[in-house]
């Protein structure tokens, strides 16, 4: 414990923060280093340094990695340090086999008679199961169901008889005019009530959320039951059961802390993650980054991740923003910047007075885009931006000094304008903001981007083109025609470029509710100016769900939008796949008298020529206020910078900077409304918990009641030779290679992935549990049940092994000369006793981070891998299950030493292993090589001794 600090190495940096609104608490101080490089570090190499600090024990972590990290602007891209995160975060289809590992440690202890409780995460762990919810049901009409099967009864389960049909009418309180085989939704917020997504009529129940979740009670009962046992058997877990929120949201606006306690202790909040959006909370000043499977699972086990210190880019944002530029302009315009910089695998952070601009909902959209340009995080330090989203979000006010006076402290806490704050970076890539211009895109291809100041000079040119991609070929003499109608008694013209359609839609890129908020707001304005729609234009708004209609009634703009002709028509799929009520008859007869290039304008993500309706040619994707601005206008072919929107009441010009609303004015609503109400409801149901998950059964035991007929949800063997002594490292006698490979074999050819193909080892097994291909699921869905991963470990249809030679799941059984499937040969290797080793070329387990990739080939009987280089992320895998990765020496591969792969091969270990030491190799034809033994530092060492990490974990408990 960090309680007691006398022998800390770092014990006289402990330093006492004060005051009267507060206890007092400790804190690491780096500062009473007197080191000027702390200041020069940026601020994401001070989280690293702190957590280095606070955690050196001189085992995991060194007074070497400190020394390091403070010494970042000569070790970047050299050293390797240990990091160890505030927290880790797991979804569930990864989470299982992380607590399957944890419930069969604690078996193996059990029987050692050591008391099972002692196995818990020793770092924080949330796991979050959402990744269960499937669709069966759809409001107002009932899809035919699935029936699935409870396999532990074999039978059929259907939903509780009873509950009234969904198709009733609609003075039973359901609606049945729900288009065919339409799947929508809405989500139900405070006391909105549930509405009927074709015909906004009230629901009396959300008997459609009720049903999906009596289905996925149904389906991943297993699942649920074991993570419900978690939740109660283990100490240092948080499972936050299903029907609360994604992972990423309940990170976002739940999980994080900023400031975290812990140990007598204050420290900056940090998290690595096994969800691809773990990235998003670099945007409010905390790191975090996603890994895979065994790296977290090492996390929770106590192990610090390893990285290379990485470059810092910093990303200077000077300028200002446009006034019409929308924060989905400002996001994608930074990420086609970083893209375009080649910043793939480093740390980014941004500085510079451009920043302040961006509010806190920006900057999370900004660090979530680092797949986009392959950044590794995109860290944005705290500052007074980030303390006002967390007030908003109801963090308690003693709560939001200390945070504040604790980074202040340490220097973590940034004002943007002050230039003397600013560290220093491996590079500095600026960017100007007034650079970002808002565009459109069209006419007629979503990737013809168009910027809005040159809209009506496009336009034009479209005219003129030749019909393709963009153009029309419309001769000039008819590019002024003009053909009037009668609309409702009254006389309007059409035009080139007249706009028809109108479609304000909250779907995919328009998402973020910044940008609903600025059609809402503009539309009050326009509104309170005197401006209207003419009343020919089909008008609509079509929110994403019942949330967005929530808010943009709670922030008071839905009438504004209403009385522009913007009415809610429905949740779904509408305008963007030509489901667009008929133009009036009016309309359509005056495009065609004058061969008119007529224009739809939406805010969705699909508009290619005559899919809104056939006789409008020209269609453009644009923000939705934009939208809301080109119906005003109703022509395309308009300078929205210098000509008028339409005249007031007065007669008076009335232009779009005048009603535009400014980014502070949609900031401020969007945090103080928007924002402030969603993290209400989510901490609402947090408190609540769900009587879904409650009335789930579990196990009271601190052993949990293994199945023996699960196919879910089974014992791994990782444990099964456990015992309290450490051999010493056995050199690796007559092995024969399981596989011979070639270069750049990826996760994606080792570990289980997708589909279970039905002529698979992983299938035969199942079917021997009488289940039917229909009943298989996913390796993804069985992550828990080890049988069938090792069956599918080395099943991809595209592995090439150089034993067989051609492509597929199978490999030869040497001594007896069959082909098989891999797992078989295995397995029959196993029964003799044969040790088994699998030779590779260049970048072995490349691709996405696995952690079956290296546990597979573990209960296989693989004990090591030799290769000519290692994917990074796989060899710290490989490493942490025990299995040893040689590297062949520069210059030497399998075909320079004229290796067949049908060779025996003996691995000498020396029982004094050390870090990159050097094996030789001996096979049973003569040849003997040399080979490096990539174990990094004595950590590395020590696991492998001990036959990987969760070996060296309980027997560290034994003793």
């Amino acid at each position: 414990s960090l309680l007691f600090c006398t022998e800390h190495p770092f014990g006289h940096l402990i330093d006492t923060l004060r005051s009267e609104q507060y206890e007092e608490r400790r804190y690491f101080n780096p500062q009473k280093l007197s080191d000027v490089r702390y200041e020069n570090l940026p601020f994401c190499m001070r989280v690293l340094l702190e957590s280095a600090i606070r955690k050196c024990d001189g085992f995991y972590i060194k007074t070497d990695d400190v020394s390091s990290i403070l010494d970042w602007q000569m070790q970047q891209n050299q050293a390797e340090v240990a990091f160890s995160p505030a927290r880790v975060l797991l979804q569930d289809f990864t989470g299982i086999p992380a607590m399957v590992d944890l419930a069969a440690m604690r078996d193996a202890l059990a029987k050692q008679g050591v008391d099972p409780n002692l196995v818990n995460p020793r770092c924080h762990t949330d796991l979050i199961v959402d990744h269960s919810l499937q669709i069966d049901y759809s409001k107002c009409a009932i899809q035919s169901p699935p029936t699935p099967t409870d396999e532990s009864h074999g039978a059929a389960v259907r939903s509780p008889a009873g509950r009234p049909s969904p198709r009733g009418s609609s003075s039973g309180g359901h609606c049945a005019g729900q288009r065919p085989g339409h799947r929508g939704g809405s989500v139900q917020i405070e006391n909105t009530p549930l509405l009927c997504p074709f015909h906004l009529q009230p629901v009396s129940e959300p008997e459609t959320m009720i049903r999906n979740q009596e289905m996925e009670l149904i389906r991943n009962k297993e699942r649920l039951q074991f993570f419900k046992w978690c939740s109660k058997a283990f100490k240092n877990i948080n499972v936050v059961p299903p029907d609360i929120n994604t992972v990423h949201q309940v990170n976002l606006e739940y999980l994080c802390q900023v400031v975290q306690e812990g140990e007598g202790f204050i420290y900056p909040d940090s998290v690595v993650g096994t969800d691809s959006h773990t990235t998003m909370i670099n945007g409010l000043g905390i790191l975090g980054w996603g890994v895979g499977g065994i790296e977290s699972e090492a996390v929770m086990l106590g192990q610090p991740v390893s990285l290379t210190l990485p470059q810092v880019i910093g990303c200077k944002l000077v300028g200002t923003i446009n006034p019409l530029a929308t924060s989905i302009d400002i996001v994608l315009g930074i990420t086609k910047h970083l893209r375009q910089a080649g910043i793939g695998g480093k740390f980014v952070e941004f500085f510079g007075p451009g920043v302040q601009q961006l509010s806190a909902p920006d900057r999370t959209t900004i660090a979530n885009m680092c797949p986009e340009y392959n950044a590794t995080v995109s860290f944005f330090p705290v500052d007074d931006i980030t303390l006002q989203h967390f007030k908003h979000t109801s963090t308690d006010h003693p709560k939001l000094v200390v945070l504040e006076d604790y980074l202040k402290a340490i220097k973590l806490f940034k004002s943007y304008g002050d230039q003397s704050e600013d560290p220093q970076y491996s590079e500095v890539i600026e960017m100007n903001l007034s650079s970002i211009v808002p565009h459109v895109s069209g006419p007629k291809r979503p990737q013809d981007r168009v910027a809005v100041t040159c809209m009506k000079e496009d336009f034009i040119n479209c005219l003129n083109e030749k019909v393709g991609f963009k153009g029309f070929h419309v001769s000039k003499e008819k590019q002024a025609t003009q053909v009037p109608f009668l609309h409702e008694g009254a006389e309007y013209n059409l035009a080139h470029g007249s706009v028809v359609i109108a479609a304000v839609i909250s779907c995919t890129n328009n998402c973020n509710p910044s940008v609903m908020l600025a059609a809402g707001l503009l539309a009050k304005k326009a509104v309170e100016a005197g401006l209207t729609v003419k009343p020919y234009i089909r008008t609509s708004l079509v929110p994403g769900s019942g949330t967005v209609t929530h808010y943009l009634n709670t922030t008071g703009v839905l009438p504004y939008l209403r009385k522009l002709g913007f009415e809610v028509v429905g949740y779904g799929c509408a305008t963007c796949v030509g489901n667009t009520a008929p133009l009036p008859e009016s309309v359509v007869d005056a495009i065609k008298q004058g061969d008119l290039v007529a224009c739809g304008v939406l805010s969705g993500n699909r508009h290619l020529e005559g899919r809104l309706c056939d006789c409008v040619r020209a269609n453009y994707l644009a923000s939705p206020p934009l939208v809301v601005a080109y119906a005003i206008a109703g022509t395309v072919s308009i300078n929205l910078e210098t000509e008028p929107l339409g005249v007031n009441s007065e007669g008076k010009d009335v232009y779009l900077r005048d009603i535009w609303p400014s980014k502070e004015e949609v900031n401020h609503t969007e945090e103080n409304i928007v924002i402030a109400s969603m993290f209400k409801e989510l901490r609402s149901r947090m408190e609540k918990g769900s009587t879904f998950w409650n009335r789930i059964e579990s196990a009271e035991s601190a052993l949990f009641p293994w199945d023996p007929k699960s196919t879910y949800i089974r014992c791994p063997a990782f444990f099964s030779k456990l015992s309290k002594e450490v051999c010493a490292p056995q050199s690796i006698e007559g092995a024969y290679p399981l596989l011979f490979l070639g270069d750049k074999v990826t996760t994606d050819h080792i570990s289980p992935a997708g589909s279970i193909a039905r002529v698979s080892a992983a299938a035969r097994y199942l079917q021997s549990k009488r289940l039917t291909p229909r009943e298989f699921n996913s390796y993804g869905a069985r992550r828990g049940n080890d049988a069938v991963m090792t069956r599918g470990t080395f099943a991809s249809i595209k592995l090439q092994n150089r034993l067989i030679g051609k492509t597929g799941p199978k490999t030869l059984h040497i001594p007896s000369g069959q082909t098989l499937d891999v797992f078989e040969a295995a397995e029959r290797y196993q029964r003799d006793g044969v040790p088994l080793i699998i030779l590779a070329g260049k970048e072995y387990g490349s691709g996405s981070s696995r952690d079956w990739a290296a546990k597979g080939p573990y209960l296989m009987g693989v004990r090591a891998v030799i290769a000519e280089s290692f994917e990074k992320i796989h060899r710290n895998h490989l490493v942490g299950m025990g299995i040893a990765p040689l590297q062949f020496l520069p210059g030497q591969n399998a075909d320079s030493l004229e290796l067949c792969g049908k060779e025996r091969f003996t691995i000498n270990i020396p029982q004094e292993l050390t870090p990159r030491q050097q094996l030789t190799v001996q096979t049973s034809t003569g040849k003997s090589f040399s080979v490096t033994a990539l174990f990094e530092n004595d950590m590395d060492v020590a696991f492998f001794r001990h036959g990987g990490i969760l070996k060296y974990v309980a027997r560290s408990l034994l003793l």
